[in-house]
């Protein structure tokens, strides 16, 4: 075994997240708008990426941030229950939102997702800056 084997992924799970890249729900759509090329403060998100068995809805591997958007597919509480236990169990930290917070409070939710966001940079990072340096005498 090389030291660079990588974790393949099933074709069909490529494919399956393929086809929720192009019919991405509205909300879903409106929030990649805001999300993608990193207008968030930088922060790099991954749309409908794959963290095996799931596929979420948005990823920031530098923060190991997931942001799932809860609208008609989310109609089993149990299921989104052991989905984010299973994330959560990985270290990733799981951020939901519903598709009326999208589409309504979209600012509120722009806000709320920066605030973890920088609160798990820090943790990443938590002396980002430099000790100041002695003056010399």
């Amino acid at each position: 075994m090389t030291k660079n084997t990588r974790h393949r992924v099933h074709p069909l799970m490529t494919t399956r997240a393929r086809e929720l890249r192009k019919n991405m729900t509205h909300p879903e759509k409106v929030l990649w708008h805001l999300l993608r090329s990193r207008t968030l403060e930088g922060f790099k998100f991954r749309r409908q990426h794959i963290i095996d068995p799931y596929i979420v809805d948005f990823y920031c591997a530098d923060l190991q941030l997931v942001i799932e958007v809860d609208g008609e597919s989310h109609d089993d509480p149990e299921a989104d229950a052991r989905r984010t236990a299973f994330l959560e169990s990985h270290d990733l930290t799981v951020f939901r939102v519903t598709n009326d917070q999208v589409l309504k409070e979209c600012v509120a939710v722009l806000d709320a997702i920066l605030e973890v966001a920088e609160k798990l940079e820090k943790q990443k990072n938590p002396h980002p800056d430099p000790l100041p340096s002695r003056e010399r005498a």
